[in-house]
């Protein structure tokens, strides 16, 4: 059967979170690393293009457990993030799906013009080294962004001509806080400003497991993606983090002291998960 991993986006912690589940459910007996497609958005496509790549899930686990030094990995100030994803989710965006392109064009122009701690190029060395390998894999991989410019979507894949650290830096650029990343002249945001997950991307496959860290932050859009994917006939399964992950992930996805708590809190979350997600492993026999 042919299926699609669809890792979403979260931060600092999210990649930490997806890293300990993907990990613990491989312990437990549902390896989801050989996906037919991977589709990956913001912390997600740090972790699908390390997935797709072959970098062992061991060693990407132990990681994320290293101790994190914070004289010099501070938690970045989230404000204008965290009030955009408060306005998806207040009573007057009832029924509120994924932004327009109008309002993508808009949050782009906000992220040109912000103020960022770090520099392009210091932001894309930072993606390079958490990518162990620098070449796109012989796998479908699709990375989301969105330009800046006119708030198209983009999907990277490797016939795009666009190297993988630049693809993925352009999926983890959040506005506000990370600059827009420049392919071929244009500059590209986060992919998780459209949507968190992105599932739709993943169209067509027969089953479709999506790993939502935001997915109870901003449900809307991932709710309407799972109802477009069921309706063209794909078997959906998603997994949000439990209460527990919730906790060791805390108020702001992008603070890196909270990174170890987060991936064990996936490891241990794993164990629950591969017995909710049985179906899963059925199908893929």
């Amino acid at each position: 059967m042919k299926y699609a991993l669809v890792l979403g986006g979260g931060g600092i912690t999210g990649i930490a979170w997806e890293t300990g589940l993907l990990t613990g459910l491989r312990d437990a007996g549902v390896d989801l690393t050989g996906a037919d497609l991977i589709v990956g958005t913001s912390a997600g496509s740090v972790v699908g293009a390390q997935v797709a790549t072959g970098v062992p899930l061991d060693e990407l686990y132990a990681r994320q457990l290293q101790p994190v030094n914070t004289a010099v990995e501070r938690a970045p100030d989230i404000g204008p993030l965290t009030e955009f994803f408060s306005a998806a989710r207040s009573p007057s965006a009832q029924g509120w799906t994924r932004p327009t392109r109008e309002v993508l064009a808009w949050i782009g122009e906000q992220a040109r013009a912000a103020a960022t701690s770090l520099r392009e190029g210091s932001r894309l060395e930072a993606v390079m080294a958490r990518l162990p390998i620098h070449h796109w894999p012989e796998r479908r991989l699709l990375v989301t962004a969105v330009d800046t410019e006119d708030g198209s979507f983009v999907v990277w894949d490797r016939t795009s001509g666009v190297a993988l650290p630049l693809a993925v830096a352009s999926s983890c650029a959040v506005p506000w806080v990370y600059p827009p990343v420049t392919i071929n002249g244009r500059r590209y945001m986060d992919g998780g400003v459209r949507s968190t997950t992105n599932a739709d991307v993943a169209a067509g496959y027969e089953l479709v497991l999506i790993v939502a860290p935001m997915g109870a932050v901003v449900s809307a859009p991932l709710q309407e993606e799972v109802a477009e994917l069921q309706e063209a006939g794909s078997a959906v399964d998603v997994v949000l983090p439990d209460e527990a992950a919730l906790d060791a992930i805390g108020p702001n996805p992008l603070d890196p002291a909270r990174r170890p708590a987060a991936a064990a809190a996936g490891l241990a979350q794993a164990k629950t998960t591969a017995e909710t997600i049985s179906a899963v492993r059925t199908r893929l026999r």
